[in-house]
């Protein structure tokens, strides 16, 4: 699914063509999404100008003068500008109307994704208890030690709850915990405190290198201009069971983790 990368590749590609325009037409043609599309979202975007495009874990929120469109991609969303006469396709499930007459098209063939509204967007329930952003000063190796004193939970799961830090997906969460040499599997409150930096620095570098690249490809995401990233050619571990690993060349080995696939190396990971 769309991770924190692609979320913002895709916020980086919209905004662009969304920022100081006014929407002129709102158009559902499927409401039933994960959470159904308000009824009078139209009524409430409709002639508003989106001031900012800005995203929280993976969230897109459109800011307009009065409220904001909370947008989640879910497992298969995808957000295209139109620039043309493109006609809609099945799974093109809502569009967006710009006086520019630029089309923001959502695109969800699952319908996990979601389209809601806020009046105040920080204070969302779905919002309101995310911790902090990875690529924020909020985030540290001295955060994550303290938050994981007494868990028992593995170190994988760990860094996946939102609660703790947003946006450190399956396949970033692999690559971290690769990078930072600790095995998925170990329980959190056993990890020290200088291991803890080396992970939350891992964290960093793998979700900027993503972000740099244009998102993670994966068979249902494409950015806004239709181009996909090029990150999985530099992925470590994720997808890799059964290759060398690339430090030791030891085969690298696959376990399931919550029901995720989780790759890792049996000799530098520990």
């Amino acid at each position: 699914m769309p991770e924190l990368p692609e979320v913002e590749t895709t916020r980086r590609g919209i905004a662009p063509y969304c920022e100081g325009h006014t929407v002129t037409r709102v158009e559902v043609r499927n409401g039933r999404l994960r959470w159904p599309v308000p009824g009078d979202l139209t009524a409430r975007m409709e002639g508003q100008v989106i001031r900012t495009v800005d995203r929280r874990a993976k969230y897109l929120f459109l800011n307009l003068d009065h409220g904001t469109a909370i947008i989640h991609l879910g497992m298969s969303g995808s957000l295209r500008v139109i620039t043309d006469a493109t006609p809609a396709l099945k799974h093109d499930h809502i569009d967006l109307t710009l006086n520019s007459g630029v089309i923001l098209r959502f695109n969800d063939p699952r319908r996990f994704g979601c389209w809601l509204w806020s009046d105040s967007a920080a204070t969302h329930p779905l919002i309101a208890s995310l911790g902090p952003e990875p690529l924020s000063p909020e985030f540290s190796g001295s955060m994550l030690f303290r938050l994981s004193r007494n868990k028992n939970t593995p170190v994988k799961s760990f860094i996946m709850d939102s609660h703790v830090v947003v946006g450190v997906g399956n396949i970033y969460a692999n690559e971290a915990l690769f990078k930072a040499g600790i095995h998925p599997g170990r329980k959190a409150g056993r990890i020290s405190l200088d291991r803890y930096h080396r992970l939350a620095e891992a964290i960093t570098e793998t979700l900027s290198a993503a972000i740099l690249m244009g998102g993670t490809t994966l068979r249902d995401f494409v950015n806004s201009d239709g181009k996909p990233g090029y990150f999985a050619q530099s992925l470590l571990v994720y997808g890799r069971a059964g290759e060398p690993c690339t430090e030791c060349q030891k085969p690298l080995k696959e376990i399931r983790m919550s029901g995720r696939s989780t790759v890792y190396c049996t000799r530098c990971q520990r």
